[in-house]
C-alpha cells in the first residue's frame, strides 16, 4: 500500500517527535501496520529513535491546562479517537505539570463527535460470490501437547448456505483441501471467492496491487473462479461469513468441547444439514436456505473431473535412522532409504512416502507433537541389521502402541528394575493380548500408579473378560523349533520298521 508524502511526513512526526506507538498511529490514521513500519524504516532493522528529554519549565502557568487548550483541541480535531492518556504524555513533554484526571475531564468536553460511517447493502447475484474466513475455536489436546483448533467457513452470498469444517493446519494445502470440499458439498463453485488478507491467500498487497499465493491461483484457475480481497481493516465487506461464524459459535460451539477432530467434523456436518441450512432465509423468510440453495446449484460452475489434487507434495530428506521429520512428528521409511531423499505426499489423514511414482511407506497422519511412528516391517529391517537395537526398538514399539507408556518405563527405572526384562515382559503381553486390550490395561496401570508386569498381566486379563474375548494361548515352542526343517516321510515305512 502506497501513501502520499504528506502522510509519510505525518507518520514520522508522530513517531519520532510525539513518540506515538505504532499501534496508535495505525488506529488513528487508518493505515496498515506494515505501511507504518516501512515509512519508519523499522522493517529494515533501523534502531529506535533517541529519547527526547522532557521540558522542565519553572515558569509554567499554575492553572493546569491554561495555555494548552489550543493544542488539545487541534490534536483531537485531527485525531478524534486519541486517548486522553496519550495527550497527557504529549502535554508532559511540553511542560504540563497537572494531573491526568484534569486532561481526561477536559477531553470529555472538547472531543469531537465522530462521524458515523454509512454502509451500502449489496445483494450478490445468484451463484456469483462465496465468502470465506476462519474462526478460532480454542485448543484441543493431542499426544505430546495442544494444537490450535480453527473452523473454516464458506457461505454462498445468494442462498446463505453454510459449509464448515474443523481444521488444525492453516497452510495453503489445507486451504485448497477445504475449498474443494466446500465446492463438492455445494455441488459447484461460485464465480468469485471473497477472502480477507491472510498470508495463505495474499503474499503481498500495495493498495489495489495484489500478489496472491500461487497455490490458490492454481486452484482458482482450474475451477475458473476469480479470487477477491476485502479492504484492509474492512470486515464489514464480508459480513455474511462473519455472521455465519458468529452463528456457529452461538448455536454449535457454545457449551461444546471438541476432543476429537473426526468426531467434531461429523457432528458439525450433521448440524449443517439438519439445522444451519434448514433455517429461514434472511431475505425471503418464507423460504428455507436449502430451498434457495437448490435453486442456486443450477447456476454454479461445474467442477472438473477429476478434482484437482489437494495433497501437500514436496521432497523430503530421510535421516540416518530411516525417519523423516514432518509437522513436528517422525515417520519411518524403509532402511534402504536412509540418508536419501523421497517425495512426501501428505493429506489431512495420511502421510505417504514415494520413490518417484512408487509408494514405499504409508502412515496415518498424527496431529500430535514429538511423536514417532514406525511401521513393523521397517522395524524388522533395522533389527535384522542391528541386533543390539532390540531393547530400544522394543521400548519405541510400546510407546508407539500406547501413548504415555514411557511413564511406566520411568517407574521401572525409579524402582531399580531391569528395564530390558520389563520391556520383554510387556512386549510379550502386547503380542499375547493385542493392542486394544493391552493399551486399555496399560492406561489403567498408569492411572493407578502401578508398574509391575504381573499386575499389568492381571489388568490385561480383566480387560479380556470384560469384552468376553477368547482366552489367549501362550505356546512356547523353543527357539530350535522355528529353525528346524521338517521333511515329510512315507508312512508305510513305519510298518516296515516294526
Amino acid at each position: 500500500m502506497t501513501i502520499d508524502k504528506a502522510k509519510e511526513a505525518e507518520v514520522r512526526r508522530l513517531y519520532f517527535a510525539e513518540h506515538w506507538k505504532i499501534g496508535t498511529i495505525v488506529t488513528q490514521m487508518g493505515l496498515h501496520h506494515d505501511v507504518v513500519e516501512r515509512v519508519l524504516g523499522l522493517n529494515k532493522g533501523t534502531a529506535s529513535p533517541p529519547a527526547i528529554s522532557r521540558v522542565n519549565d519553572a515558569s509554567a502557568v499554575p492553572a493546569p491546562l491554561c495555555g494548552y487548550e489550543a493544542f488539545v483541541i487541534e490534536t483531537l480535531t485531527q485525531y478524534p479517537r486519541l486517548r486522553a492518556t496519550r495527550l497527557f504524555d504529549m502535554l508532559g513533554e511540553r511542560g504540563y505539570e497537572g494531573s491526568v484526571r484534569t486532561v481526561r475531564r477536559y477531553v470529555q468536553q472538547v472531543r469531537p463527535v465522530p462521524k458515523s460511517e454509512v454502509f451500502l447493502r449489496i445483494e450478490s447475484l445468484i451463484a456469483e460470490q462465496a465468502q470465506i474466513d476462519w474462526g478460532y475455536i480454542g485448543k484441543v489436546p493431542f499426544a505430546g501437547g495442544m494444537r490450535q483448533l480453527w473452523v473454516f467457513v464458506m457461505v454462498l452470498a445468494y442462498s446463505r448456505a453454510i459449509w464448515a469444517e474443523l481444521v488444525i493446519d492453516l497452510s495453503a494445502s489445507s486451504l485448497r483441501r477445504s475449498l474443494i470440499r466446500a465446492c463438492c458439498f455445494f455441488g459447484g463453485a461460485t464465480r468469485q471467492w471473497l477472502f480477507d488478507n491472510p498470508k495463505i491467500v495474499v503474499l503481498e498487497r500495495h493498495g489495489d496491487a495484489v500478489r496472491y499465493h500461487p497455490e490458490l491461483l492454481a486452484l482458482a484457475g482450474e475451477l475458473c473462479v476469480s479470487p477477491r480481497l476485502c479492504g484492509v481493516r474492512k470486515p464489514e465487506q464480508k459480513g455474511k461469513v462473519e455472521r455465519a461464524i458468529r452463528y456457529l459459535r452461538d448455536r454449535f460451539f457454545a457449551g461444546r468441547t471438541i476432543r476429537d477432530l473426526a468426531r467434531g467434523n461429523a457432528d458439525l456436518l450433521t448440524f449443517l444439514n439438519q439445522i444451519a441450512n434448514t433455517r429461514p432465509h434472511p431475505r425471503w423468510p418464507e423460504r428455507c436456505v436449502h430451498e434457495v440453495l437448490a435453486e442456486e446449484r443450477t447456476r454454479l460452475l461445474t467442477l472438473p473431473e477429476p478434482l484437482p489434487v489437494t495433497d501437500l507434495i514436496e521432497p523430503i530428506a530421510v535421516d540416518k535412522t530411516a525417519f523423516i521429520q514432518f509437522d513436528k512428528n517422525r515417520y519411518s521409511a524403509p532402511s534402504t532409504y536412509a540418508n536419501k531423499a523421497l517425495t512426501l505426499v501428505a493429506s489431512d489423514t495420511t502421510v505417504t512416502l514415494c520413490d518417484g511414482k512408487t509408494e514405499v511407506a504409508r502412515h496415518s497422519r498424527s496431529w500430535g507433537r514429538n511423536q514417532a511412528f514406525e511401521a513393523p516391517e521397517h522395524r524388522a529391517e533395522v533389527l535384522e541389521q542391528k541386533r543390539a537395537a532390540r531393547e530400544v526398538k522394543g521400548r519405541d514399539r510400546l510407546n508407539a502402541t500406547v501413548p504415555g507408556f514411557s511413564i511406566l518405563q520411568e517407574r521401572w527405572v525409579e524402582a531399580g528394575r531391569n528395564v530390558g526384562s520389563m520391556t520383554a515382559k510387556a512386549l510379550h503381553l502386547l503380542d499375547l493380548y493385542g493392542v486394544p486390550i493391552f493399551g486399555a490395561a496399560a492406561r489403567e496401570a498408569i492411572a493407578r500408579g502401578i508398574h509391575d508386569p504381573g499386575a499389568l498381566a492381571v489388568l490385561c486379563e480383566e480387560q479380556r473378560r470384560a469384552i468376553n474375548s477368547p482366552v489367549p494361548i501362550d505356546i512356547d515352542l523353543g527357539a530350535h523349533v522355528l529353525d528346524r526343517d521338517v521333511i515329510p516321510h512315507d508312512l508305510e515305512t513305519y510298518d516296515a520298521q516294526r
